[in-house]
C-alpha cells in the first residue's frame, strides 16, 4: 500500500508540473501572439512608408523630367543666343574695317 500511496503523491507531482508548464506555455504564447501583433503593426507602418516613397519616386521622375525639358530648352537658347552674338560680332568687325577703310579712302582722296 504505501507503494500505491507514493505513486499517487508522485501522479499529482507530475500534474502539478504539468499544469505549471502548461501555464508558463500559455503566457509564452500570448507574449508571442502580442509580438506578432506588433510586427502586424510595423508591416503596415513600412507598406505606409512605402506608398509614400512611391507618391515621392513619381513625383522627382516628375522633376527630372521637368528638368531634362528645361535644360534642353536652355540648350537651344545659349545656341542662338551664340550664333546672335558671332552675327554681331562679325556685323561690328565689319562696319568698323568699313569706316577704318572709308577713313583712308577719305585721308588718300584729299591729298
Amino acid at each position: 500500500m504505501a507503494v500505491m500511496a507514493g505513486d499517487t503523491r508522485t501522479d499529482e507531482r507530475l500534474n502539478d508540473l504539468k499544469s505549471q508548464v502548461d501555464q508558463r506555455f500559455d503566457a509564452v504564447d500570448r507574449r508571442f501572439d502580442a509580438v506578432d501583433q506588433r510586427f502586424d503593426a510595423v508591416d503596415q507602418r513600412f507598406d505606409a512608408v512605402d506608398q509614400r516613397l512611391n507618391g515621392v519616386d513619381q513625383r522627382i521622375d516628375r522633376v527630372e523630367q521637368r528638368m531634362d525639358a528645361g535644360f534642353a530648352e536652355l540648350r537651344e537658347d545659349s545656341r542662338a543666343l551664340r550664333t546672335e552674338i558671332h552675327q554681331l560680332t562679325f556685323g561690328l568687325v565689319g562696319t568698323v574695317l568699313v569706316a577704318f577703310l572709308g577713313t583712308i579712302a577719305a585721308i588718300f582722296t584729299q591729298t
